[in-house]
């Protein structure tokens, strides 16, 4: 007895190879798959505006001048970079400089790289097992909640999972041929995910070196040489840019943000490295309650949970499960090759995240999306194999049965409709599901395929009506969640946002679902009360108010920046909104000393910047990432010196001050 999960006969002749191309249903599938997730992904795309208006402004910057493209700087002037190395600024620089700037030439590539992921995943996994295992992996990767929000959103995230994803394919490939261009181009694209998020992109490499040592084709020296190639090449693809940005001269580009000695490398290794890891002083913020505590249960409570949890109990059972099945397969076994890749990134960046005490935002877990669910349908494909085993059956039964009641659990967190109602048709369909596993081995292979789609609809029921609606929803700010539960995104489980926070209009309650308390849904009021222009720091930029923009459009060509003001957030709205370059002293949360006050001094001097901006940002205080807690960052050194030195007037609901008018 045969099914669809069965692995092809080996004593079949191969059909020799047709240079026409034939539809098929495995092509037809594979089509729809693709076509499905862009339509989703594309869905009402611009109702979020320029989602993370910080990357947008950043986005336009780099549409209008080359060098700010280059160096991923916020405004075209070059005065400071985002706290990213710019490889995600340079697609979207580029779609803006071909389309123009709008909310479709920003979002659009995102939602295409979530495509080409969905695509890769699918590739991946049909190396080992059938096509319709595969294309169950690549649909559980596109209605991961998570996914459906960041390959929507303008975020590093989009690009870095489809790189990640092609290193895991080319490696795969490598061991599959034997052949080292494969482990070249995945070092290759290890660089430009370091280029796009730094060192996040480096959580696959335990799996890609130690899969490869293990079941590459040939001698343990020529598999080390392959290794060596591949690191090479990584090597190579990310060494060139930093190489180009240490050895500039600082005056000749723009301050590195999140550095405190405008050093790229200090960037990688501090606020985006072990800041990251032990909460340290480099990021300035810590955590700040931006997301549940670290520890072992992280991913799987509060928000986080919703995101991207409802294959991970499956995952983690039959990837053990698998294993042991495949304990005596040859070394060069590809099956359990492509199970170790994926496993082993699951567990090292699921323990990375779960962990970590810095900054933590719970839509990083998108980077779980494609190793969870290539992990639970290649185990599943292996346990399917040795059904005739009583073992498998029961291993199949549990991941099932365990899956129906951890999504009954899910469903219930935001005790909203349509998610309530589905909870019990998923829990009953799925134990229904788990009890037919126990006989699978009796069944007709009808039959069979009946129970594996049950098995594949009931598990993807709860993912997809949240993704559902996170695609119905508009997402803005620099911290975004998937799905209706709001619960854990700011206080931990049960959290506490509504009472803490005015929502639209003013009044108290939660934020729209996807937004955060501080950001502004496109066209509407600041809804927290903060004055028009005067939000930023580390959630959103509020919206501009028109006849601020109108003044500092004024003569906008006679200035290099037509305002500065404290923080990226704010500077990026107002830069977007106006189109023309505005300086953020002090970096994305507003306490870097990316200007000296002397500098300051001397482009007021020379009538290169237009207004001062009053009220933005974070960095009218001390310390934080520009120094230690005993030191005045220059942000607040630059405020004072306008505060005392010119005349401060209102613009619409604004404090300015006109820096071209005389000292008062």
């Amino acid at each position: 007895m045969t099914t669809l999960l069965e692995p092809q006969s080996p004593s079949r002749p191969t059909p020799a190879p047709r240079r026409s191309w034939r539809p098929t249903p495995e092509r037809a599938s594979l089509i729809i798959l693709l076509a499905v997730t862009a339509l989703a992904y594309l869905w009402t795309l611009s109702e979020s505006g320029y989602a993370n208006q910080y990357y947008s402004a950043a986005a336009q910057a780099g549409g209008e001048s080359w060098a700010a493209w280059f160096f991923g700087a916020l405004d075209a002037s070059g005065s400071i970079t985002v706290d990213k190395p710019p490889a995600s600024l340079w697609v979207m620089g580029l779609s803006v400089r071909v389309f123009g700037l709008s909310s479709w030439s920003i979002l659009v590539p995102q939602a295409l790289m979530g495509v080409a992921t969905v695509g890769l995943t699918y590739g991946l996994v049909r190396k080992v097992a059938p096509w319709q295992a595969a294309l169950a992996a690549g649909a559980f990767t596109a209605l991961a909640p998570a996914a459906a929000l960041m390959f929507r959103f303008n975020n590093p995230d989009a690009l870095l999972l489809m790189l990640l994803v092609g290193a895991g394919f080319s490696t795969l490939k490598a061991i599959e041929t034997g052949k080292g261009r494969w482990m070249v181009l995945a070092g290759a694209l290890l660089g430009f995910a370091f280029l796009t998020k730094m060192l996040q992109a480096f959580l696959i490499i335990p799996a890609i070196a130690v899969v490869y040592l293990i079941a590459g084709k040939g001698s343990f020296g020529k598999r080390m040489a392959h290794g060596i190639a591949c690191f090479v090449a990584m090597v190579v693809s990310a060494g060139w840019y930093i190489a180009i940005v240490e050895l500039m001269p600082e005056s000749s580009r723009p301050y590195i943000d999140g550095s405190t000695g405008n050093s790229l490398l200090e960037l990688t290794l501090g606020y985006n490295g072990v800041g990251r890891l032990n909460g340290g002083d480099y990021g300035g913020l810590g955590n700040a309650g931006f997301s549940s505590a670290a520890g072992i249960l992280r991913l799987v409570q509060g928000v986080s949970g919703g995101m991207v949890s409802w294959l991970l109990p499956a995952a983690l059972l039959v990837l053990v499960a698998g294993l042991v099945a495949l304990r005596k397969a040859p070394r060069t076994d590809l099956t359990r090759a492509a199970l170790m890749l994926s496993g082993a990134t699951m567990l090292v960046t699921g323990l990375v995240f779960s962990f970590m005490a810095g900054i933590y935002h719970d839509y990083y877990v998108v980077a779980l999306a494609p190793w969870i669910a290539v992990t639970a349908v290649v185990g599943t494909v292996i346990m399917w194999r040795d059904r005739d085993d009583l073992t498998a059956r029961i291993t199949l039964a549990i991941a099932m049965a365990g899956s129906a009641v951890w999504g009954w659990l899910l469903l219930g967190q935001s005790g909203e409709q349509p998610y309530d109602a589905l909870r019990w048709p998923v829990l009953v369909t799925g134990l229904g599901v788990a009890a037919g596993f126990v006989f699978a081995d009796r069944f007709t292979s009808r039959a069979a395929v009946v129970l594996l789609a049950a098995a594949a609809v009931t598990l993807g029921i709860g993912p997809a009506a949240y993704a559902i609606q996170t695609i119905g929803t508009a997402h803005t700010g620099s911290i975004v969640t998937a799905g209706p539960y709001q619960g854990g995104g700011m206080d931990g489980p049960g959290g506490g946002r509504a009472a803490r926070f005015g929502g639209p209009g003013g009044q108290n309650g939660a934020p729209p679902a996807g937004q955060m308390p501080g950001t502004q849904m496109p066209g509407r009021g600041n809804g927290g009360g903060m004055p028009a222009g005067g939000i930023g720091g580390p959630t959103g930029g509020g919206q501009v108010d028109d006849e601020l923009a109108e003044a500092v459009s004024t003569n906008a060509a006679n200035f290099t920046w037509v305002a500065a003001t404290i923080g990226s957030q704010t500077a990026a709205g107002l830069q977007l909104e106006t189109g023309e370059a505005v300086m953020a002293i002090g970096g994305f949360n507003g306490t870097s000393n990316s200007i000296t006050l002397e500098q300051f001094q001397e482009y007021v001097a020379d009538g290169e910047i237009h207004y001062f901006i009053s009220g933005g940002g974070v960095g009218g205080g001390m310390g934080g990432r520009g120094g230690s807690s005993n030191e005045t960052s220059s942000a607040s050194e630059i405020s004072a010196w306008v505060a005392e030195r010119f005349t401060q007037t209102t613009i619409g609901s604004t404090t300015v001050y006109d820096l071209t008018e005389g000292a008062s």
